[in-house]
């Protein structure tokens, strides 16, 4: 691939491109290069790039001529030596680790690129450029930030004294055409039996939690799930930095707010979800569930709003709810474990749980029933599970989605709201042949 195999002499590029760039800003009043159009700009470019060239004799071949054009572009206009990797469609994680390693995820599979910063200094220009137009900030005193790019895709930055190596920038990055339910099934994260269930679980307004581990797929699960929202439903949607993709026409996006510089004004998920409940909403979709704000979402689910749906980290169906149980004594209330297990146990329906397998693919690896309270305890019923037989010559974990054989306690829900679910999805594999 082009941007991971570039020929050349990088030294001679690099101090070519930083030459034309510094050129730019000094021979170019600042208000003129902001008034400039793209083609005027691209041609001052040109111009600075052919009296460099001229003045060291160079004759360089086009090919490279013309990757140092658009590399001096992308630092006027873009995310400097980032900008391709961002744009190119196959990349799905970008992470600048200093100025002098760039990593790139390729299909779950990590490749170290050829892209450099010229310094510190010049990684930290560019998540200013990123944090900036969303009124966030990161320095000394912040030296921490969670943003999101233009087209969604997230982006956190962490930056000396805490990070040693230097800033550190990190691209989640997500497709401009959001993955539909039938293209998941194609990519195998799930079956169509399990497709069919889901869309019909949302249809019928179950409150659903979609769990995992970091990089697993939990929002592209949770955009895949709201499509399945009815379109003249009302949907308030809270995230820490707005990623998620809704489709339909009735969508409120509320996004929250860190401190100024003098540490006020910070807006969390949790007063988010508060006043999402005064705005008349059909469904609440919480980005993800991290903090006090869980119990708040617990109590929306208990008093009308079904339909609701969030996603939480978690290595396993039951180590979700152990981690809801958790964040719900962040808030600070004395109630004891199992009341908050039974404010659990009546609101969540649907526990769908996802993983990133060794090869970088990613599966629904369980859709999980959480059913009643026994003594102390939640119990939890699998209802589709993903079988791993094992791996092929070529690496690729071999398995199936199957479904269990149980059906669900609130199957009567989708009849009471006249959705109609066939049963045979809920046949195990050894009863269809």
């Amino acid at each position: 691939m082009a941007f991971l195999d570039r020929s050349g002499d990088r030294a001679l590029a690099d101090e070519l491109r930083q030459r034309v760039h510094q050129r730019l800003l000094v021979e170019t009043e600042f208000p003129v290069l902001q008034r400039m159009g793209t083609e005027d700009l691209r041609a001052r470019i040109a111009e600075i790039l052919e009296s460099e060239l001229s003045q060291r004799q160079l004759d360089l071949p086009a090919r490279l001529v013309d990757q140092l054009h658009q590399e001096v572009m992308d630092e006027v206009v873009g995310y400097g030596p980032i900008q391709s990797l961002i744009e190119a469609p196959e990349i799905t994680e970008i992470m600048v680790n200093g100025p002098h390693r760039v990593y790139v995820e390729i299909a779950g599979r990590i490749h170290l690129t050829d892209r450099r910063f010229v310094d510190d200094e010049h990684v930290l220009r560019i998540i200013d450029r990123i944090v900036a137009p969303l009124g966030r900030r990161v320095d000394e005193s912040m030296p921490m930030v969670d943003a999101r790019l233009p087209d969604g895709s997230r982006v956190n930055a962490i930056i000396p004294p805490l990070a040693l190596n230097g800033p550190c920038l990190t691209i989640r990055k997500f497709s401009r055409t959001p993955l539909t339910p039938a293209a998941l099934v194609d990519l195998g994260t799930l079956s169509e039996e399990m497709r069919i269930f889901l869309e019909a679980s949302v249809q019928a307004r179950l409150n659903i939690l979609v769990s995992g581990g970091t990089g697993s797929g939990k929002t592209t699960t949770l955009n895949a799930l709201s499509s399945f929202v009815p379109e003249e439903e009302r949907i308030i949607t809270i995230e820490d930095a707005a990623e998620l993709q809704l489709q339909q026409e009735h969508v409120i996006s509320l996004e929250s707010r860190p401190p100024n510089i003098e540490g006020k004004g910070e807006i969390t998920i949790r007063q988010l979800v508060r006043n999402a409940l005064r705005m008349r909403p059909d469904r609440i979709i919480v980005g993800e569930v991290r903090g006090a704000e869980a119990l708040d979402m617990l109590q929306a689910m208990n008093t009308g709003h079904d339909g609701s749906m969030s996603t939480l980290h978690a290595n396993s169906p039951r180590d979700a709810l152990a981690r809801l149980e958790t964040m719900v004594l962040m808030a600070g209330t004395e109630l004891p474990s199992r009341a908050i297990r039974e404010q659990i146990s009546s609101a969540l329906h649907l526990i769908v749980h996802q993983a990133r397998l060794r090869d970088g693919s990613r599966k629904i690896t369980h859709i999980t029933e959480v059913q009643r309270m026994e003594g102390d305890h939640i119990t939890l019923q699998d209802l589709f599970v993903y079988r791993q037989r094992g791996v092929d010559r070529q690496g690729r974990v071999v398995g199936e989605h199957v479904a269990t054989g149980a059906t669900p306690l609130f199957i009567e829900i989708f009849e009471a709201e006249g959705v109609p679910l066939p049963l045979d999805v809920f046949a195990p594999p050894e009863m269809r042949r």
